[in-house]
């Protein structure tokens, strides 16, 4: 095995390719320190308002780590779905706009476990290029003709629709995409599912929290209420600052999950605890609207000072500020040299991202002041020979 597994192992690294873990000392927050002791401000997590140690989140964890343990000690369906389970899907449901919601142990999870759920051999599966790996997969996976359109792209989906001749269609997209920020065509891609009888599935990870007057996502962002945009779907480990995933939608869509979603059935609940404090982040959000406000100011100071330094951005308005270099090992030299500065910023190359297209992916957080963002400008400013 070590034969076979070294060669690829070692092309990737001469690739500038290779992934390597960081370790951290501290919690996840505006400021880190590694295990060396060292300190960082960091752009690189997806807390993207900053709850993931808030001390009332915190304190519900807490509590009911204390009342519950820190175990579920079963899947949903056996022995593990408890008050505060059913309490956050009520709440989820009721923040979504959907009349019920259903929680998943991550992101990757609810999108294998829906997409699976409700395609299979004789349906068809339409996906951006762009869309998550966990989505990816899970057409991929699921049995059904799985096509890729190009990104942002409601033409090249429209003409795929015209030629199916498929029993079940399904048109599954990220809200807001992953490594570049952007946002999916939604009120267009609700068009074309309502013309060719499609159903049309949302990943909105980057979304909740983030987007939309009260937080609500993409779906909030574009005014789609279920009719419309029939299956949503969330991670609750980025602006929730927690961890987990829902699907939420009607009560034919989640009862057929509750049945047939085998990364639902066939695994053990998220801990009680975790579920409260979830609960509890869902109260701040809603509580604290500046949160989004100074976010927002964050990400157009951003903006405004890489656009003064002549930048490489996406069109993105979200927290993800990704920095295309293009080159892998530029990318890492540049996210060397921020580090030695004293900022944490990903480095995001293939295959994550296509080929051509490495990147910085930088993200703010309403933890962030403006001092961090103009330090981190200044940074940028200084890295001479390592930017384009």
């Amino acid at each position: 095995m070590e034969q076979a597994l070294a060669p690829a192992l070692a092309q990737r690294s001469e690739d500038h390719l290779y992934r390597h873990r960081r370790v951290l000392a501290t919690a996840p927050g505006r400021r880190v320190t590694d295990a060396g002791g060292r300190c960082f401000t960091a752009f690189c997590s997806n807390d993207y308002l900053g709850l993931a140690k808030h001390p009332k989140v915190v304190a519900a964890f807490k509590r009911a780590a204390e009342r519950y343990g820190v175990g579920s000690g079963a899947s949903h369906l056996v022995s593990g779905h408890g008050r505060e389970h059913r309490a956050l899907e009520d709440e989820l449901a009721d923040f979504t706009g959907r009349a019920r919601a259903l929680l998943f142990c991550s992101g990757y999870m609810a999108n294998l476990g829906t997409v699976k759920a409700l395609v299979g051999k004789g349906d068809a599966v339409f996906e951006d290029r762009l869309n998550h790996a966990s989505l990816l997969d899970a057409g991929l996976s699921s049995g059904a003709r799985f096509q890729r359109f190009r990104h942002l792209d409601s033409s090249d989906l429209q003409r795929r629709l015209l030629a199916t001749e498929a029993r079940r269609r399904l048109i599954a997209v990220d809200g807001v995409f992953s490594m570049d920020g952007d946002i999916a065509p939604l009120p267009e891609l609700v068009t074309l599912a309502q013309q060719h009888g499609a159903w049309l599935l949302v990943d909105d990870a980057h979304g909740f929290g983030c987007l939309g007057p009260s937080g609500g996502g993409v779906a909030e962002h574009f005014a789609l209420a279920e009719p419309a945009l029939p299956i949503l779907i969330g991670t609750l480990g980025k602006a929730f600052g927690t961890a987990g995933a829902f699907v939420a939608g009607s009560e034919a869509l989640i009862e057929t999950l509750i049945q047939q979603a085998r990364t639902y059935i066939y695994t053990t609940a998220l801990p009680p605890a975790l579920a409260a404090a979830t609960r509890a982040s869902l109260q701040v959000l809603r509580a604290e609207p500046w949160r989004r406000q100074w976010l927002a100011a964050l990400i157009q100071r951003f903006r405004r000072g890489a656009s003064t330094l002549g930048l490489s951005l996406a069109d993105s308005a979200t927290p993800i500020q990704p920095v295309i270099l293009g080159d892998s090992q530029r990318t890492l030299q540049l996210a060397a040299y921020l580090e030695a500065r004293g900022f944490l910023v990903g480095a995001i190359r293939p295959p994550t991202v296509p080929a051509g297209s490495a990147r910085l992916r930088i993200t703010l957080s309403a933890a962030h002041t403006e001092a961090d963002v103009d330090g981190l400008l200044a940074a940028l400013a200084d890295a001479g020979g390592y930017r384009p």
